[in-house]
């Protein structure tokens, strides 16, 4: 095998055709036989290229992929969640999972979470079991009211959570209406997750049933058995990340696209309440569905409204009408103001002519809710219970 040796002529009076000739008239007395091609390079045209002495710089674009850490093993809820909102911010969003938990390879990862011992947002370290650690979403914004304490899911969102919602809904981060998802998905999907991990009962005492089915229920019930013969976790852990992402993205999609705008229904039908009954003590909507309470307590709040509000009037499916009283709070059955003892459990006729309002339907012995024919007749209900509550104070919430 012939091995050839670029030798660079200098040629600057010879055309480029009588150069090929000569050089390949060389080439055939060195070898006879060969079969060579010849490229022909006009050095005279051609700079001079020296070695560096500089590293060679090798293509980095799938060197670079940023790193999650957490820990190996069992998993948890909280880790795959946080893992999961990560994910969904653009420079995580091709990151590499590393499941581990030796410090040197923990080190090596741009953001580590639920492992390491350290919690320092500056280093993107997001792990909550060091002893000292006792942070709540209060503790860290004190404009929040939550002092459940935190976990990994709970800092990530805290951390990460309006930028996460703004990737996910094209909202602007200083939108309100970002900041009113942003609460509502804490608090009704996060916060149960970190109270969980951390051990925090929903209730003191004991609870006279047990709940199963949470999703950090369902996450560890991905983990293999204890007498499995395979405890590798790996499959579980990418099981989990997809039903927690799922689930997460599902709320999401609730709250922006029904819940938040009944919102602006509730806020409406309480600017208007005072058309309905000079009391103020009654709102009314022209569709029912509409998730209003938590709406309800928040915009009394926001408004300033003095005297609280006890009915809700709503047409139902059947086109017919609803009264409900509002209750006392979002976690409890008790109202702010009961229909009367006496309706409650009659029905119909009996129901009207008990009450002195035609149309009744029907007023649910739990004293809550009752029914009318129309609206002009629960309008009526409400209002005659408001004129028995003020004769008779005994009457109020039960």
């Amino acid at each position: 095998m012939w091995h050839l040796r670029l030798i660079a002529f200098n040629l600057t009076n010879i055309t480029s055709s009588v150069t090929t000739t000569i050089l390949k008239s060389i080439l055939h007395r060195l070898h006879p036989q060969s079969n060579c091609r010849l490229l022909f390079v006009d050095v005279t045209r051609t700079k001079l290229r020296y070695m560096s002495s500089q590293p060679k710089r090798f293509c980095t674009e799938n060197m670079t992929a940023k790193k999650i850490g957490t820990h190996n093993g069992t998993f948890h809820c909280d880790e795959v969640l946080a893992c999961f909102f990560l994910r969904q911010l653009p420079e995580y969003k091709d990151a590499e999972i590393v499941r581990t938990r030796d410090a040197a390879q923990l080190a090596g990862c741009d953001i580590v979470v639920d492992v390491g011992g350290e919690f320092d947002p500056k280093r993107h370290r997001y792990d909550h079991h060091q002893r000292t650690f006792s942070e709540t979403f209060n503790s860290l914004c004190p404009e929040k009211p939550w002092v459940t304490k935190l976990s990994s899911a709970g800092l990530v969102y805290l951390h990460f959570g309006r930028r996460l919602l703004a990737q996910l809904t094209q909202l602007k981060e200083d939108d309100r209406q970002l900041e009113v998802l942003y609460n509502k998905l804490y608090e009704n999907f996060v916060e149960e997750v970190d109270a969980v991990d951390n051990g925090i009962s929903q209730y003191d005492g004991e609870a006279r049933y047990s709940l199963s089915t949470t999703l950090s229920a369902r996450v560890g019930h991905l983990n293999p058995c204890w007498n499995s013969k395979s405890q590798d976790t790996e499959d579980g852990f990418r099981k989990a990340l997809k039903l927690v992402g799922d689930e997460f993205l599902d709320r999401l999609e609730y709250y922006k696209s029904a819940w938040l705008p009944a919102r602006v229904v509730v806020e409406e039908a309480v600017k208007g309440r005072h058309q309905i009954d000079p009391s103020g003590e009654v709102v009314l909507f022209s569709q029912g569905g509409c998730p209003w309470k938590e709406h309800l307590f928040a915009l009394e709040n926001e408004l300033q409204v003095e005297t609280p509000i006890k009915f809700v009037l709503y047409p139902d499916q059947n086109g017919q009408w609803r009264v409900q009283c509002v209750p006392a709070g979002l976690n409890t059955f008790q109202n702010r103001l009961s229909l009367p003892e006496e309706w409650r459990g009659v029905r119909d006729e009996e129901l009207s002519e008990l009450s002195g309002i035609k149309g009744c339907i029907f007023v649910h012995a739990g004293g809550f809710i009752g029914g009318n024919k129309t609206q002009e007749g629960v309008l009526e209900m409400a209002r005659r219970t408001l004129q028995a509550a003020a004769q008779c104070p005994a009457n109020g919430s039960s």
